[in-house]
């Protein structure tokens, strides 16, 4: 099975302050169709003004990550974590058996553009946690390693057993990924333009354009157009 979810189709929500686009339903927006997949719950773009952000809230049992495009966000969390998150960063925030934090707009001039994604657990009640790595030191035209249950490579170790990855490419890079039987994939274009090939299936992607595949037992090729940040989630089943 091979879905596509495209930028254009996924709901939007503005408030002033903040142009979001949600791939799942989140908050007001909601589509019975698009509720997850599999432990990955939430894919958030948001764009939030100078000076402006999330006021203090909850949430409990789910794992945060935060991925800046461009701009500054600053988090703070009643766990003790804490910092500001800048493009090649990403943070993470186990929300375990409660936590409550802020994140906002760094800046007073410039807007912040920011991926936010949730996780199911695989546990809980945790504890709550905090990390944040500098992950721009991968390198390019190949898969980088973010986050994973072990903390394998550096990454942020999360629970659960997924595994997020990161590919900066330049036109004409082309990278592959096997898939393996018992195991979902969301792959999500985060900047730029690529094609992507599964088995006799091609797609082109634009930024925000997403795939989702399960059952599949060959592999993903990627090749960009030019500029491109791809981000794979390898998930179980």
């Amino acid at each position: 099975m091979i879905i596509e979810r495209r930028s254009g189709d996924r709901g939007r929500v503005q408030a002033g302050w903040l142009d979001s686009r949600h791939t799942f339903s989140f908050g007001h927006y909601y589509d019975p169709a698009w509720m997850g997949f599999g432990a990955l719950r939430v894919i958030n773009e948001d764009r939030v003004a100078p000076g402006a952000g999330f006021p203090t809230h909850g949430h409990a049992n789910m794992e945060i990550l935060s991925y800046v495009l461009e701009g500054a966000l600053a988090h703070k969390d009643s766990s003790g974590g804490g910092g500001v998150i800048r493009p090649g960063e990403l943070q993470w925030m186990g929300a375990g058996h409660g936590v409550e934090h802020s994140e906002f707009n760094a800046s007073d001039s410039e807007p912040v553009h920011f991926l936010q994604i949730w996780l199911q657990p695989d546990r809980v009640n945790a504890p709550p946690a905090y990390a944040q790595r500098d992950v721009a030191a991968g390198a390019s035209g190949r898969w980088n390693l973010l986050a994973s249950p072990d903390g394998a490579d550096g990454s942020i170790a999360i629970r659960q057993d997924a595994r997020l990855m990161e590919a900066r490419l330049v036109a004409g890079d082309a990278i592959q990924y096997p898939f393996q039987p018992g195991r979902r994939y969301w792959l999500h274009l985060a900047r730029g333009q690529a094609s992507a090939s599964i088995g006799d299936a091609g797609h082109a992607l634009s930024a925000g354009d997403a795939l989702g595949v399960a059952g599949e037992s060959t592999r993903l090729d990627l090749s960009a157009d030019g500029d491109a940040t791809a981000l794979l989630f390898d998930l179980p089943a």
